[in-house]
Parts: structure tokens; sequence; C-alpha cells
């Protein structure tokens, strides 16, 4: 009975998260290292914090996203 329950328990929570966003849509976790012209660049988001490594994602003029650090390399 008690694996049943548990079973049942895990897939309800599987689907509330998937509706109402438990985990985040996109998050990075390789890198583009090289420079982006901001002319190549038509728009941007921040990844959500739940992520594991924080990452801004660029959408690029030909249709590409490139996950890039939030900061400039030192």
């Amino acid at each position: 009975m008690w694996c049943c329950v548990s079973g049942s328990v895990v897939n309800l929570f599987l689907f509330v998260c998937r509706y109402a966003r438990c985990w985040p849509k996109k998050c990075c976790f390789r890198f583009n290292d090289q420079e982006v012209p901001k002319g190549r660049v038509v728009g941007y988001i921040k990844t959500s914090q739940r992520c594991s490594k924080p990452a801004i994602l660029l959408n690029t003029v030909a249709g590409r996203q490139l996950c890039v650090r939030p900061f400039a390399p030192g």
C-alpha cells in the first residue's frame, strides 16, 4: 500500500509542477566564450534564479540562442 500511495503522490507532484512551473524552462550548462558582436544580437533574457548556473540567453539575427555568462571575463 505504501508504494502505491507514494507513487501517486509523486505523479501528482509532477502533474502539478508541469502546469505550475516548479522548475525553470531554460537553463544554461555550456557557455559561449567567444565575443558576440552587438549587431548580431536581437534580444536577450536572464535565466531563472532556480537554474544552477547564472546566465544570459542571447537571441541572434540567425535565430539561434547562445548562453553567455552574466559578467565580462576579467
